[in-house]
């Protein structure tokens, strides 16, 4: 194992019924609460009523910050910050997905501190020197596992930038986990869910150190998990087991554990977080489409991983194949199960129809350090570009 640190400051409470025995406990410092939420599916489905009648019951004052998009955009983090300071809110609680808990950690930031926060800590890394509005989350959709890291992908619409940066500052005080309050995900946003969790784990994966490692090991029964409790899921999208199991994979994708010792390769997230900027594509679907088409250009360059992955993930034998058989069978069987769940693999099924923007996309996308091979924007192109049709 590579040296490293290791941080995690958030609190978890897993489990069906958690946030009717836990919430009150945990707001009662706070007596202003910013209730942030998303399109208003928490309506919907209960959850909204649930948690607003909790913090009725304890007295609190309730501020609405909804409408969070699912790229959240700078201007929203704005908006909420406004309404935190104007409402003296002393605790933020965001109830939502990925998209929801990310913009309220910059809102957490951004109501605080004083400068520009996207200029000084999204545009480039920045040092964090105020405490954050505290933060606790609701998570009602498995996929970013945004609830236990202090990561928030903010799209500079004015820019036509999409970033993420993680500060541990900036994680939730505490997350509460109640698989149930997934199942009235819509199934096409369950399952684009369960590829970002797989996207998360192979991109920790796929990328040095190749030695023998624990973080390796774990990673490989995670992406088993994903795929076995994924197609349960859809099966039927009230098993309790496979909608547990998938939150859980979630979290454990990217609450930092996995990720000890790794380089870490997010070519694809940066990537798709571009297309995301220009497009406001889907950003599981985007992933989904990017993956399997990346992996063909690099394998051959971490040629070792993939044949673990092809052996140990999707169970191929070897057979008579060679190493490079194997491997390239290993992302064929990436790309049959993508099919399988129902995500697209064109960029065309995405919702993509201008294939001249891809040059301007391709140019903006950042490199990632930690790629078997470091790409160029000459091959991002041609990766999108082989994506497209």
């Amino acid at each position: 194992m590579n040296n490293f640190i290791f941080e995690n400051a958030t609190k978890v409470y897993f489990g069906q019924g958690c946030v009717k025995e836990y919430l009150s406990c945990l707001t009662k410092s706070s007596s202003t609460v910013l209730l942030a939420y998303g399109g208003g599916s928490v309506k919907r489905n209960g959850v909204y009523d649930e948690v607003t009648g909790i913090l009725k019951a304890a007295g609190k004052t309730i501020v609405e910050f909804s409408g969070i998009m699912a790229n959240p955009t700078y201007a929203k983090v704005q908006e909420g910050a406004r309404l935190a300071r104007e409402h003296h809110a002393d605790m933020i609680l965001a109830v939502g997905g990925g998209s929801v808990m990310d913009c309220c950690k910059a809102v957490s930031l951004a109501a605080r501190y004083d400068g520009d926060i996207w200029d000084n800590f999204w545009a480039r890394p920045g040092v964090i020197s105020v405490d954050p509005l505290p933060l606790g989350v609701i998570v009602t959709v498995a996929g970013t596992g945004s609830e236990c890291n202090g990561g928030a992908v903010i799209t500079n619409e004015e820019k036509k930038i999409k970033t993420g940066r993680d500060y541990p500052k900036l994680n939730p005080r505490f997350a509460l986990m109640d698989p149930t309050y997934t199942y009235s995900v819509p199934a096409r946003q369950m399952v684009s869910g369960g590829f970002d969790i797989l996207s998360h784990i192979m991109e920790t994966y796929f990328s040095g150190p190749n030695e023998d490692n624990v973080s390796d090991d774990i990673m490989e029964a995670l992406m088993k998990s994903v795929i076995r409790n994924l197609r349960a899921a859809i099966r039927d999208p009230r098993d309790y087991t496979a909608r547990s199991n998938l939150m859980w994979d979630a979290t454990m994708a990217e609450n930092r554990i996995i990720k000890m010792g790794k380089k870490c390769d997010f070519q694809c997230h940066n990537m798709e977080h571009q297309l995301g900027a220009f497009t406001d594509c889907n950003h599981g679907c985007g992933l989904a489409v990017l993956h399997p088409v990346y992996y063909r250009h690099i394998y051959k360059d971490g040629l070792p991983k993939f044949v673990r992955f092809a052996e140990n993930v999707w169970g191929i034998a070897r057979g008579c194949q060679s190493d490079e058989e194997l491997a390239l069978a290993g992302v064929n069987a990436l790309a049959a199960f993508i099919k399988e769940i129902g995500l697209p693999t064109t960029l065309k099924e995405l919702g993509v129809t201008d294939e001249s923007m891809l040059k301007e996309i391709a140019d903006s996308c950042g490199i990632s350090a930690g790629s078997y091979r470091k790409m160029t924007h000459e091959e991002i192109l041609k990766i999108f570009q082989e994506c497209y049709a």
